[in-house]
């Protein structure tokens, strides 16, 4: 797996401050453990800072609001999701009207994509 930069490092630690409602809402949740699964928030990831990630199913969470489908990034994300395929990680993407309209559903999702 390639190296995590510090700068990459101190960016993950500047996005756990100043998390999205969505991002913050779903960490109340997946913070507790749900499923037994342990998470982690805005987790370094070679060049990258995924929102959540899921170290036991090897499955990164994404958060997409609006922004993502915007300009170049739809092409950024799928670069993204490539690489971390290289990985050998998965890629959860999830909307984040999603997150604040039916959280549950959300949790429910990601656990039974972990395997749980």
């Amino acid at each position: 797996m390639n190296r995590t930069s510090n700068a990459t490092i101190v960016r993950a630690r500047e996005l756990r401050r100043a998390m999205t409602l969505p991002e913050g809402k779903l960490w109340q949740v997946l913070r507790t453990r749900p499923g037994g699964l342990k998470f982690r928030r805005q987790h370094p990831m070679g060049p990258f800072v995924l929102d959540f990630y899921c170290p036991a199913a090897k499955l990164a969470i994404e958060v997409d609001g609006a922004a993502h489908d915007m300009g170049d990034n739809p092409e950024r994300d799928a670069r993204r999701d490539a690489w971390l395929k290289e990985q050998g990680l998965r890629t959860l993407r999830v909307k984040a009207e999603d997150v604040l309209e039916d959280l549950e559903a959300v949790v429910r999702m990601i656990v039974a994509e972990c395997g749980g």
